[in-house]
């Protein structure tokens, strides 16, 4: 190989080996950037947790069976609760229907007190030392779901307080509601669909 020759190729190879390198460095960052986080950076363990209300007799916006409502025996389903806040001294849990023609809804279920170490409701059952308020029928407890036309929604809101709530049977959601306000430390619900037949 004479050495004009050696000396060209010499050349082309230090410019593809420099143009190599240009290239790598000038998309390294945007690599980096769109790396996906090793398991040990995505995971914190210090995120809270969302507590959740989830009931074995329907899934979350599906309908709820007859059982519990005015056309079966009128009685609770039953509810599960999980990831309560650590905080969290009482829980309280209203249950409503913001479809019914009445101004503000009608409200089926009014609790308060409960145990937040508590992970279910039984059915048919209140959860022992809550308190329970008056609902819109004017009852104290629960009453089921009988909409007069139509599907509506069935709210069961759960809420985590920092403290217990000083009222009595007499009590209405308003009330409660007024009583809760500044003590929240977290809320979740469920939503059940109901028609009638």
């Amino acid at each position: 190989m004479n050495i004009r020759l050696f000396v060209t190729v010499f050349i082309a190879l230090v410019v593809f080996f420099a143009a190599g390198l240009f290239f790598y460095f000038s998309r390294s960052p945007s690599r980096q950037k769109n790396q996906i986080p090793s398991q040990a950076q995505d995971i914190n363990p210090n995120q809270p947790k969302t507590m959740k209300i989830t009931s074995p007799n329907f899934e979350n916006n599906a309908d709820i069976p007859p059982k519990y409502t005015c056309d079966g025996k009128n009685i609770n389903p039953e509810l599960e609760i999980s990831e309560v806040p650590a905080e969290a001294k009482s829980l309280a849990m209203i249950m409503d229907d913001p479809d019914a023609p009445a101004a503000g809804g009608f409200v089926h279920w009014v609790i308060f007190n409960i145990d937040p170490a508590l992970q279910d409701i039984k059915e048919n059952s209140s959860p022992e030392n809550s308190a329970e308020g008056t609902n819109s029928a004017g009852r104290t407890g629960y009453t089921g779901p009988c909409p007069p036309t139509g599907t509506h929604r069935y709210f069961f809101k759960l809420y985590a307080l920092d403290a217990e709530i000083s009222l009595d049977s007499s009590a209405r959601r308003e009330d409660v509601e007024k009583a809760m306000a500044g003590h929240i430390l977290g809320q979740t619900k469920l939503i059940g669909l109901y028609k009638r037949q």
